[in-house]
Order: structure tokens, then sequence, then C-alpha cells
């Protein structure tokens, strides 16, 4: 638990990342995710609990241990690059190497070779003479990765490194982080709030709501199988349509509700019949055919799909389909599912 003044930000967080694992902590603005992160990193004491890296534990308040952020074997990437502006490219790169203690710190032929290694990592190489200032946006942040990759650190922590950044750069270094992470195979940690960033770049996700975590896995699971609402919301655009469970049928599991009967896939325990619960349908799950009883209300064209809305208030359903197939608003239309991609909520006290 970590606490903001009278604030308890982080609460029964327990989280374990695999060696060589791209985990990022997915949430809103105070979710409590960066809270997180700058405990890993030694910048803020938790107040009970335990943070263990590679083998060695950095805190636990309870035997008064907490290692210094430069003694924890981490490198960190804040939102902001935070260079030093009166030093050079090359000078900003090997200043975590001054601090390096005294028995292992390279030398300076050895410091020289490792600060060109960093930089030719993030594409920087020939501008080490540089003064840090005259350098982009992007390649300010580059350098900030170079920095924090210089002593081959055993967890790299990203902060929102890519938000300050307008979207083409985001999409580009977003790119190349991925890839470093990937030939490097350095255990990372990253906050963002971007869901499409959160998909793009991790091997896992935790989604991060009111100072705890909600679920944790694999992007693709959590896409496509959320435990909660605010899961479901965090991952993408989703129709949460609420139901009463039948029973079961063919490995499935009928649910009764507003839009007619759904067969859901059972992925692990059947409710019994009669519970109430909720099918989460994503748009691209929603199928639209020409006539019916329904009316489009809404559409939106997004690049080679359209986002529409089906009905008005709570049984309005999104869907989103090939431009080929889109239908103006006002027209008449009828809803279906691909009920082979739909899921369930898990009940209330079951989603961590």
């Amino acid at each position: 638990m970590a606490r903001t003044g009278d604030v308890v930000a982080v609460r029964d967080v327990t989280l374990t990342v695999a060696e060589g694992a791209f985990l990022t902590l997915l949430g809103p603005s105070g979710s409590g995710k960066t809270t997180i992160l700058r405990c890993v990193a030694g910048l803020e004491r938790p107040d009970t609990g335990t943070i263990e890296i590679a083998g060695t534990v950095v805190a636990d308040p309870a035997r008064r241990i907490h290692l210094r952020p430069d003694r924890r074997g981490i490198g960190m990437v804040f939102q902001a690059p935070a260079v030093w502006p009166h030093m050079t490219v090359e000078q900003n790169v090997a200043f975590p190497l001054r601090h390096v203690p005294r028995s292992g710190r390279p030398s300076r032929a050895e410091a020289a070779v490792l600060v060109q290694n960093a930089l030719r990592r993030v594409r920087l190489d020939g501008l080490g003479a540089r003064p840090a200032t005259d350098l982009s946006g992007g390649q300010q942040q580059r350098l900030a990765l170079a920095r924090a990759l210089v002593r081959d650190p055993r967890v790299l922590l990203l902060d929102e490194p890519l938000s300050s950044l307008d979207a083409e750069l985001r999409g580009q270094i977003g790119a190349e982080l991925w890839q470093i992470q990937q030939e490097l195979g350095v255990t990372t940690v990253y906050v963002t709030h971007d869901r499409d960033e959160a998909l793009s770049l991790s091997t896992h996700v935790a989604v991060v709501h009111d100072g705890a975590i909600d679920q944790v896995g694999e992007p693709r699971d959590l896409y496509a199988r959320p435990a909660t609402a605010f899961v479901a919301r965090a991952l993408g655009p989703a129709n949460l349509i609420p139901g009463r469970v039948l029973g079961a049928e063919r490995g499935g599991v009928v649910v009764e509700t507003i839009h007619g009967r759904l067969r859901v896939p059972a992925n692990g325990t059947v409710p019994a019949a009669g519970t109430e619960t909720t099918v989460v349908a994503r748009p691209e799950h929603v199928q639209v055919e020409a006539g019916g009883d329904g009316v489009v209300s809404a559409a939106a064209f997004a690049r080679d799909v359209v986002e529409m809305v089906v009905g008005d208030g709570d049984s309005s359903i999104r869907a989103r389909v090939p431009a080929s197939r889109a239908v103006e608003p006002g027209a008449a239309v009828t809803i279906g599912f691909d009920e082979s991609r739909l899921s369930l909520l898990l009940p209330e006290g079951d989603a961590h």
C-alpha cells in the first residue's frame, strides 16, 4: 500500500513480472499506475508490502529496507525527456555511469563504448557532440531512453514516455521501443492511459482502477475476455448487454437479453440459471443487415471502417462494419452477433 498525503493511492497490489516481459500498467489519470511505478523505482515509499527486483528485496517497510533508486538496477524514462541542457548528447547518456559504485565503474574508454552502443540502439549515433537542446522532441525522448539503457538495467521503467509526442512520432518511436525491448530482452514496466499503446506494445497488461489491479493478462485475452465492465471499456469500445442466464447448451451459456437469446462461449464455470449477468460484445462482433426494426442513429467514418450506433438510449448498440457495407443514419437495419466471440463478465468479487 502507498499513500499520497491522506489519500491511499495504491492498495492491495500483488504483481509478478516475468523476466524479459513487457508489462503495461493501463488506467486513467489518478488510478494509481504511476504511483506503482514510482514505488518500484524507489521514488515513493510504500507503507506496507515488499518489492523485489531480480531476487533482491529493494523495499520492505516492515524491515526498514528502502534501496535508493540508483542501487536498484533500474533505468527510467519519464513523460518529459528531462535532458540536461548544459550537456551534450554524449554527456547526458554518460551521466548515469558516473554514479556506478566505484568498484564496478567503467573506465573512460569503456564508458565511451557503452555510450556509443546506447546511442546506436536509439538511432542517435553521430549526434553525440551536439548540445542536447538542439535535438527535436522525438530525438530527446530517444536520448532519455539511451540514458536509461546505458547501464544495462535489470528493469526498464517508462512513465508515459510517448504522451508528449504527436501521433506519427508516437507510432514510430513506440515501434522502435518495442524492437529495442525485444532485442535486449530487458524486463519492462510501462505506464500509459492509451489503450492502443498497451495493446500493441505489451506482452502483458495490468488494468489499474482506483488504486488496485482489476485484471492482468495477455492483451488479446483481456480484450476478448474482460473480467469487469471497467476492463472491458479500458481495452476498447464495448457493448455491455445485461441479461439473465437460462442455462448451458452445447458448450455455451444461454443468456436472455433485450436483443434476444444469446449463446456465449463458456470460459470457465457456468453461472447458475437465473443469475444476472452481462454479455460483452465488441463493435466488430456486431452484424448489421439492411431492413428490420432497428434504426441507425449515428455513423462515423474511421479509415476503412464505419462506426455506427443502432437505436438509442440504454438499448443502443455500437457496431463496426467495413466501409463498403456502411448504412446511412436513419436507415432500418437488423442487428445480430458473432456469438463465438462474445464473453460474460465475471460475478462480483471474482475479477482479480
